[in-house]
């Protein structure tokens, strides 16, 4: 890969330039940098062997070992009784719904209110 033309590269601004070429590394810090491994517990690892050993497990498994096994289904039907009630309830309904409000007859209403005689009113006063 060859390194890209002076053209190509990106122009740096003039005051960033000249801080960068007067920047001086003996400022900085020593710092040392530690890499950390961390390492498997026991716990860990035995877990792990579980997990393997039980998908060795699953796909060393010979199906031909398996009973064979007859299922019952059962879908229970109604009785006669049941299915006469709910006729009848059907065709109750059906007779409500289809129901000709045009086929009564007109009545009228007469509302009698009974006012109490002076004696019962004497009476309950008295009481």
């Amino acid at each position: 890969m060859a390194a890209p033309a002076l053209k190509d590269l990106p122009k740096v601004a003039n005051d960033l330039k000249s801080q960068l070429e007067s920047f001086d590394q003996e400022k900085l810090k020593n710092a040392s940098t530690h890499e950390k491994v961390v390492l498997p517990t026991a716990e860990d690892v035995a877990n792990e062997k579980t997990q393997q050993n039980l998908f060795a497990g699953i796909a060393s498994f010979d199906p031909s070992k398996l009973k064979h096994a007859e299922t019952q289904e059962k879908n229970p039907l109604p009785d006669k009784q049941s299915i006469e009630l709910e006729k009848e309830k059907v065709n109750f309904l059906n007779g409500i719904e289809s129901f000709d409000s045009n086929k009564l007859k007109h009545t009228e209403t007469q509302e009698k209110n009974i006012l109490p005689t002076k004696e019962i009113i004497d009476e309950e006063k008295k009481a």
